[in-house]
């Protein structure tokens, strides 16, 4: 059963998202050759012009059913660019300057993630104003831009800290995308959304005045 707009209008914010994230999880899980699928939205967002023109890049590390992208750091790792990958700490997402892919090891969950004996060094460590695009995961998408992730806010925070100029991407499967995300004025439009198929432009976020 596909979850459309007609389906939830009589549920609130917080339930609609819920029941769109419920479908997209499956859809996920139902997604057919993940790797090749994946390698071609990976492909495409290193293919952008603002992954050309960018200095320092955040990849996130895929988990469970998302859009795969580890293969791609080896790559990403020679081209010269800074990478950052987040990792949690204490329910918010750190960044940590990847240099090496033997500086990940599997931890909670079965997560790769930055060994522990490197999180402490000083240089390693960046802020969210330091990166200069920033590939965002998540659970469902809309063309415009909108977005929900598992409901627990990790990446919201991250962002919310983001430069203006530093575009937000997300990656996703073309059965990841809905009509609509419901968003409240906590949420934050992507600047694109990647899917095997298109790049969509998304709304972005608002100049600040």
């Amino acid at each position: 059963m596909n979850v459309s707009m007609s389906d939830t209008t009589s549920l609130s914010v917080s339930e609609r998202k819920q029941a769109i994230r419920q479908q997209a999880h499956e859809n996920r899980r139902n997604q057919a050759n993940k790797d090749e699928v994946s390698t071609r939205i990976v492909e495409r967002f290193m293919g952008l012009p603002e992954y050309a023109a960018a200095r320092t890049v955040m990849f996130y590390v895929d988990v469970r059913d998302e859009v795969r992208t580890r293969q791609a750091l080896p790559a990403a790792l020679q081209s010269g660019k800074r990478i950052v990958v987040p990792y949690c700490l204490d329910g918010e997402l750190e960044l940590f300057h990847l240099e090496n892919m033997d500086e990940l090891e599997l931890g909670a969950y079965r997560i790769l993630e930055p060994r522990k004996d490197l999180r402490t060094v000083k240089e390693k460590h960046l802020q969210p104003e330091d990166l200069d695009l920033i590939m965002v995961p998540g659970v469902a998408f809309d063309r415009n831009g909108g977005r929900t992730g598992h409901g627990k806010g990790y990446y919201d925070k991250l962002l919310q800290h983001a430069r203006l100029d530093a575009p937000l991407v997300a990656l996703g499967f073309e059965c990841q995308l809905f009509e609509e995300i419901p968003c409240e004025h906590h949420d934050i439009y992507m600047d694109k959304v990647v899917t095997e198929d298109a790049v969509y432009p998304g709304r972005g976020r608002p100049a600040k005045a």
